[in-house]
């Protein structure tokens, strides 16, 4: 009775079928689009759900005990609830279990020096082959830039560097700090493409091992550092400063301290460009479900709570742009070649494993199409005149990097 009053309060368009698990068949919703049928296999899985749907949803389809009838897929059922509620909560009594969430949250993400990096080897430790099995062949885990209609991810990706090195305005020489560089690839590419000498720091000793071996590979030993450092250890100075998807993993408790750092690393003339995830309906908290199984201490900001903590730092907010869809269609990339290699995955770790990597990337892709989750690019300045006065420059600087970067061909050929 309770999951049919909730399902009956979110599903207002679609058509949703649950078939319980003594046979009986639940229809929801006004019939339009295509059908989506999911089965319950036990009894209690419905009002565990319906008391928790944030958490117990996932949790139900990793264990089989709710499946998803064919052609439909849990990305079918996530767009369709995700679709009817938009930003909105579930209902009133879950606006209230939102709220206590967002009073928690700087309990919940509370990231110190030691425990950041147990919180980013929970994810980022995994079995590089995991990885290898969606992303592009630089392994770029972060939103592409689908510049024009037809881009495959790996020329998407790499113009996602571009557009972001053009942004810095690296000249040859210059000092340039990766803060969560991951696998390597911005560095790497900054370094071969504007003459950049390039320090990253990442906290995954996986991430290091593949970097470092990638430098030695592409001859970058002498120009690219990586290290496996806390951002916050660090003591050089930088003319450049880039972190992409990293800031989700601060934590609200932690960004003035985030935020001081960029200031006290960067030189007297020096620009940072910081690209993260970010949520257009203001503060929020991160939803249980991911919090546990995917990224611990992990939060999604509001542009407010960024541009609140930059203002207090003496940094100059000297751009901002937000990318949309382009995360979105990122992920339906990533979860289409993850499917077509699913049986590998399954190999590497198991079943119940390839069942929640399912949810991720499908609950991830739906709430960037329904749920006002974009992506911020914020580009921060220690001088008012670092960087030239228009935005011409990004462009003129993506279109010669554009035509003059090799140095990617490699990437596209599948080298």
């Amino acid at each position: 009775m309770l999951f049919s009053a909730l399902m009956r309060m979110i599903v207002k368009h679609g058509s949703l079928t649950v078939i319980r698990q003594d046979g009986k068949r639940m229809e929801f919703g006004d019939g339009t689009g295509e059908p989506v049928v999911i089965r319950f296999h036990d009894r209690t899985a419905p009002t565990e759900i319906a008391l928790n749907p944030y958490l117990k949803l996932g949790e139900a389809f990793m264990d089989c005990r709710l499946t998803v009838d064919k052609p439909s897929t849990i990305y079918e059922l996530l767009d369709l609830l995700t679709s009817n509620l938009g930003q909105s909560f579930a209902g009133p009594v879950f606006e209230i279990y939102g709220a206590i969430r967002r009073m928690k949250r700087r309990i919940d993400q509370r990231n110190p020096v030691g425990r950041a990096e147990k919180n980013v080897a929970h994810h980022y430790d995994l079995d590089g082959g995991i990885y290898d099995l969606f992303l592009d062949r630089d392994k770029q885990y972060s939103c592409a830039y689908f510049q024009r209609p037809g881009m495959s991810l790996e020329e998407a990706q790499i113009a996602k560097k571009r557009h972001i090195a053009a942004k810095l305005g690296i000249e040859p020489g210059m000092r340039v700090l990766d803060i969560g560089c991951g696998w390597g690839g911005m560095a790497l590419t900054l370094a071969e493409e504007t003459g950049a000498e390039v320090v990253g720091v990442t906290l995954s000793r996986e991430q290091l091992k593949v970097a470092q071996r990638r430098a030695e590979e592409r001859g970058l030993g002498a120009q690219v550092e990586f290290r496996l450092q806390d951002y916050r250890l660090i003591k050089e100075n930088f003319d450049r400063i880039v972190s992409v998807g990293m800031f989700e993993h601060v934590g609200v408790g932690h960004y003035r301290e985030y935020f001081d750092r960029v200031t006290n690393l960067l030189t007297h003339d020096g620009a940072a460009l910081i690209h993260t995830i970010g949520r257009l309906d203001g503060p929020g908290s991160t939803n249980p479900w991911i919090a546990k199984y995917i990224f611990p201490g992990g939060y999604i900001p509001a542009l407010s709570e960024m541009a609140g903590v930059v203002e207090r730092t003496g940094l100059f907010m000297t751009d901002v742009e937000i990318l949309r869809l382009h995360y979105a269609e990122t992920l339906r990339e990533w979860r289409r070649r993850f499917m077509e290699r699913r049986e590998t995955a399954a190999r590497i770790y198991d079943e119940r494993f390839c069942r929640m990597w399912e949810f991720y990337l499908a609950g991830s892709e739906t709430s960037f199409r329904n749920e006002g989750m974009v992506v911020f690019q914020m580009q921060l300045a220690k001088k008012i005149d670092a960087l030239p006065l228009t935005r011409d420059y990004m462009l003129e600087e993506e279109r010669r990097l554009n035509a003059a970067a090799p140095s990617q061909q490699r990437l596209l050929a599948g080298d």
